[in-house]
């Protein structure tokens, strides 16, 4: 397991220095008693490489970073500890090719992946990307990863929707759950340190440079600085903008990209959130596409075997977008089963029989018993789609470098956007997305600290100021309902998935833009009855509340203004894609005013030609 640390031992074991900051180590109101107005800058933690997130990106970075140069100090810091991160929860594998024996290609599976991310992908970026992962397989392997073997004892491989061949290596249908202990492995023997039960607030961008984060202690309370020369965000997706209809966890609340547009950075493709079209019909939880890779079919209430009216060819393992819809239509048609938001279709494995199963599929089977009482060996179980990947994040600049505009600051894995997914991701492509973009981050993150100093920490300093002033005043009346807030979290998700999720219109999305404002003021006055600092959880619950509204907006804006159907884009209003007006990028970005704006940014388009996706 990873070192656990208190404020005090994580700061003294990673090299970092303390001052006068460091005196206290209890409670809010001791932290900064000193001075109300200011921070002494030269008692502020400081650390050469700061890591946000602890799933793959973030483990894969932390270790880059230690090997590009041992001698720099690299923390990590997360709200939980690395087996909660949404990469445990990935099943089905990681795309990679290292077999080329059946004329796959790296290229191959570039074209692929532009083409599942139905030509939003930039090009160039998905080319090196396919030859980064099959690296990235291999390096696993190494590192000891215990892979599924076939009879020939290679790692084994599936297939996975979208794909022309097989190349979605795994590991059972567990395979988030075994990469993530095999990089947290990997980061402890590169002497990582861990500061678990810290929860992100803001990025601090001064002269358009990063200088560090302001941190809350989720134990303590204690809000505080720390500057860095370089920091890798890894904070994951913003899936639970649907809050009850949604496979990822509880803490994907979009903390990096609601940071970074509040200092200044840009959102880029915010609409593009991914459905998966096999949820457990009863809370959302994931079904893998495994199911489908080694067999599963989908089957309405008629017996009939339905996807082969929409996509023939392809059947269950066309892309997440063409299946996610084809299920709401049966649904819609009155080809499901039960009513409203528990109408659902049936996913059939019972024909691959129970050795196979349990050898390749067990964890699923824990799943049908754990959430539908049931057990998909011996029946069909229900399922029905469900939010699940965060295609858009923070714009960074290149693949070759994962940095965003702003010179310190990287970004990595599902909190990033350098378009390698576009406007629907290939299953087995977020894991690879992770360890890919996760090692160039931390490798360029650390180049950047050995040459750079700290900031001022002027910025950094009136942010954390700000935020403490913002904990007394929620909390400090004594007043208000935590109930409020859990019921206006309720029905942000319900009316985002209503009028934003698979089908949306101009209509849906202009209602919904009242909603948000409605949402945004009652959220405003808002109060936490706890004062309390210590491990007052409604106060990091109220914060990740604020993060999702600011996620749904940037969303919203961006699904507006793109009058097309694009991947998991759908319009009912404009149900063609519009290559001659959106084959661009939305790039959103806010003032300080809390003001929204949007810009567009070219796709890069390569050697693969621009077509009408068909399968």
């Amino acid at each position: 397991m990873s070192e656990q640390f208190t404020r005090r031992e994580f700061l003294q074991s990673a090299c970092i220095t303390m001052g006068a900051l460091a005196a206290s180590t209890t409670g809010v109101e001791k932290a900064f008693a000193a001075s109300s107005t200011s921070i002494n800058t030269s008692g502020i933690p400081t650390c050469d490489v700061l890591i946000i997130g602890t799933g793959a990106a973030g483990l894969r970075a932390a270790v880059a970073a230690r090997k590009k140069n041992p001698n720099l100090s690299v923390v990590v810091v997360s709200k939980v500890m690395p087996s909660r991160s949404a990469t445990t929860m990935a099943e089905g594998g990681i795309n990679g090719v290292i077999d080329f024996s059946e004329g796959d290609s790296f290229e191959l599976h570039a074209k692929d992946t532009v083409k599942g991310g139905d030509y939003l992908v930039d090009q160039d970026t998905a080319l090196k990307f396919a030859t980064y992962a099959g690296a990235a397989i291999h390096e696993l392997d190494y590192l000891g990863m215990p892979f599924s073997r076939d009879s020939k004892g290679r790692v084994d491989k599936r297939y996975a929707g979208g794909a022309s061949k097989i190349r979605c290596n795994f590991a059972s249908d567990k395979t988030g759950h075994i990469l993530t202990h095999t990089c947290l492995d990997d980061a402890l023997k590169h002497g990582v340190k861990f500061l678990m039960d810290h929860h992100m607030l803001d990025i601090s961008i001064d002269n358009g440079r990063c200088e560090g984060v302001v941190l809350r202690n989720v134990r303590t309370g204690d809000i505080a600085p720390v500057r860095a020369k370089s920091v890798v965000l890894a904070t994951g997706g913003y899936t639970r903008v649907f809050w009850n209809r949604t496979s990822t966890p509880y803490i994907a609340t979009g903390d990096g990209a609601a940071a970074a547009l509040r200092a200044g950075l840009i959102f880029k493709d915010p609409e593009m959130l991914q459905f998966h079209p096999t949820g457990v019909c009863h809370g959302a939880t994931l079904i893998t596409e495994a199911a489908r890779g080694e067999g599963g079919i989908l089957l309405n209430n008629l017996g009939e075997r339905f996807m082969k009216r929409y996509v023939p060819n392809k059947m269950e393992l066309a892309p997440r977008d063409i299946v996610a819809r084809s299920i709401e239509m049966e649904i819609r048609e009155g080809r499901g089963f039960g009513h409203d938001m528990e109408a659902y279709v049936l996913l059939d494995v019972t024909h691959l029989g129970k050795e196979k199963i349990m050898r390749n599929l067990p964890q699923i089977r824990h799943i049908g018993l754990l959430f539908e009482n049931m057990d998909l060996v011996e029946k069909p179980i229900a399922i029905r789609p469900t939010a699940h990947y965060s295609m858009g994040g923070i714009h960074v600049d290149s693949l070759d470098t994962m940095a965003t505009p702003a010179p310190g600051l990287f970004a990595a894995g599902e909190a990033a956007c350098v378009s390698i997914h576009g406007a629907n991701r290939l299953g087995g492509n977020s894991l690879c997305d992770a360890t890919v973009t996760g090692k160039i981050a931390g490798t360029n993150a650390a180049e950047y600290a050995a040459k750079a100093d700290f900031g001022t920490g002027k910025r950094l300093n009136d942010l954390t100021l700000k935020w403490i002033s913002h904990f007394k005043e929620v909390t400090g009346s004594g007043k208000g309902n935590v109930n409020d807030m859990y019921a206006l979290r309720e029905e942000m998700g319900a009316a985002n998935w209503y009028n934003m999720g698979i089908f949306r219109t101009e209509s849906k999305l202009l209602a919904l833009a009242d909603k948000h404002a409605e949402f945004q003021a009652r959220y405003d006055a808002l109060r936490i009855p706890n004062a309390n600092p210590v491990f007052n959880t409604a106060f990091t619950e109220y914060v990740e509340l604020g993060n999702l509204l600011l996620a749904s907006r940037a969303a919203l804006m961006g699904a507006t203004a793109r009058k097309e159907s694009r991947g998991s884009h759908f319009r009912e209003d404009y149900l063609k894609r519009d290559d001659e007006n959106f084959l661009k990028h939305s790039m959103v970005t806010m003032d300080e005013s809390g003001k929204m704006h949007l810009a567009w940014k070219d796709v890069v388009v390569g050697q693969f030609k621009v077509e009408e996706r068909k399968y």
